[in-house]
């Protein structure tokens, strides 16, 4: 009988992995990278608790490393199949991995020189460039709509999701012992008021339906709110003659916000005169957005048809800044400026040094515009710290920081359960990728609200299929 493992992102937001295995072949659903405090990246160094040798095929929802993070050490340690995703997603993966294993090596140079000097024992990246070329070579393209045999008994097909560019709602159907059944991962659904994307497709059978909750307690506030609350922040940073950081995640987040300032900037309604998206990584990713606006939703094509088909004609004040020194160059402005860069919690990149050029003056404003976790700096600032350590120095924090939580690219409370009302008859449903209080919340109103029991799946859990 077919049987799935719950290997990650269960009763937590990241590592998503899950196990299927029938009597004859091993498929992974996602590979995920572990993100979080020390306690958090830890878990990416524990041995995986299945032979990589013995797994067919790899299948993925979207690109974001909490879902993919981890397939350059798995192809590694002896994986041989393919891995199985949209042909957007494996454009971005190229870019994410690539990006992930240069950090890894970079941060493992810099901490083995302190440990020589120390007479410490060298250690080494979770895995280095050349992992993440080899598991990129792995990679087999799969259209959204198209029923694809990944293993003689397992059948996969993609439904847009709406999350991210290229993410998808996965279906598999598994013909194990005479008898199919049908399981559909819901992957990361996506906002309804994404300004890019469409809305994630319906599904309506399944057996078994693996249901994110990343926001099963609570609804986001409306786009429309969201949006006049940004248009006035830029208006007062404008009186006040200080810079706008947005600290933003390279993938999806980033060209959101810049289709917000191309909307403005069309309006009359953008009062700074520069933008800089300050990130190789993003503006590659931008780039991938470009080649695909096929796929986004008919609003977006729209306006791109009319105000310029490229992401800097429709904000002609974008500028790219690609190299060190022109990031540097950045740093000397001190107003009028929309500055854009990464990490999206401020765990690294580019957005410290701006935010140590930045946060010590009382002008400059700060917009957090997605998901802070615990222990991070972005989050330290959210939680209102008056001091901030940012390499190797104490910095004041005199700026305003605000907080804008409509521009989530996750499904809130109600669309999860809206998505999911469209199952007739009901699947056996387990809530995956959220934190205990926002899955138990998810699971009070599924059983309220649709007389629908889900089961919270523990880390290493196995179910028979």
């Amino acid at each position: 009988m077919a049987t799935l493992t719950f290997h990650g992102a269960a009763q937590q937001v990241t590592g998503s992995c899950y196990l299927l295995e029938t009597t004859r072949h091993r498929v992974l659903l996602e590979c995920g990278l572990f993100q979080g405090p020390p306690a958090v990246d830890a878990l990416n160094e524990r041995p995986f608790p299945f032979n990589p040798r013995e797994i067919d095929a790899v299948v993925l929802s979207h690109s974001h490393l909490d879902h993919s993070g981890l397939l350059p050490r798995l192809k590694r340690e002896g994986f041989r199949g393919r891995v199985y995703a949209t042909p957007q997603a494996l454009e971005l993966l190229d870019i994410m991995l690539k990006d992930a294993a240069f950090l890894q090596e970079k941060d493992i140079e810099w901490e083995n020189r302190k440990r020589q000097r120390s007479g410490k024992r060298m250690i080494e990246p979770l895995y280095t460039v050349a992992d993440a070329e080899a598991a990129l070579r792995l990679g087999e393209p799969v259209i959204y709509g198209q029923r694809t045999r990944i293993t003689p008994d397992i059948e996969l097909c993609f439904r847009d999701a709406g999350h991210i560019l290229g993410s998808a709602i996965v279906e598999l159907w598994i013909n194990d012992g005479g008898k199919t059944t049908k399981i559909v991962f819901s992957g990361d659904l996506g906002n309804h008021a994404s300004p890019l994307l469409r809305d994630p497709e319906v599904v309506k059978t399944a057996d078994v339906l693996l249901l994110e909750s990343t926001y099963g307690d609570r609804d986001h506030r409306p786009l429309e709110a969201t949006l006049a609350e940004f248009e006035e922040i830029l208006a007062h940073a404008a009186r006040d003659g200080g810079n706008v950081l947005i600290p933003a995640f390279a993938v999806g987040r980033t060209q959101d916000i810049l289709y917000h300032l191309g909307e403005f900037y069309h309006a009359g309604r953008l009062p700074q005169t520069q933008v800089f998206l300050d990130s190789p990584m993003a503006i590659a990713a931008t780039e991938v957005h470009q080649r695909h606006s096929q796929v986004f939703n008919a609003e977006a094509r729209a306006a791109m048809r009319q105000n310029g088909r490229s992401v800097r004609e429709f904000l002609p004040v974008l500028r790219y800044v690609h190299t060190v020194e022109e990031s540097m160059a950045v740093n000397r402005i001190s107003g009028g400026a929309i500055i854009i860069a990464g990490s999206g919690m401020c765990t690294g990149g580019r957005i410290r040094h701006h935010l140590k050029w930045n946060l010590w003056r009382g002008n400059a404003h700060l917009v957090i515009v997605g998901f802070q976790a615990q222990g991070t700096p972005g989050r330290a600032l959210v939680d209102g710290t008056k001091q901030l350590r940012l390499l190797g120095e104490e910095i004041a924090v005199k700026a305003h920081v605000h907080t804008l939580g409509g521009f989530s690219a996750h499904a809130g409370q109600s669309d999860l359960l809206k998505w999911a009302n469209n199952f007739q008859p009901r699947p056996r449903i387990y809530l995956v990728h959220g934190e205990p209080d926002k899955m138990q919340a998810l699971q009070t109103r599924l059983a309220a609200d649709l007389g629908w029991e889900a089961q919270l799946p523990l880390d290493g859990q196995t179910v028979q299929l």
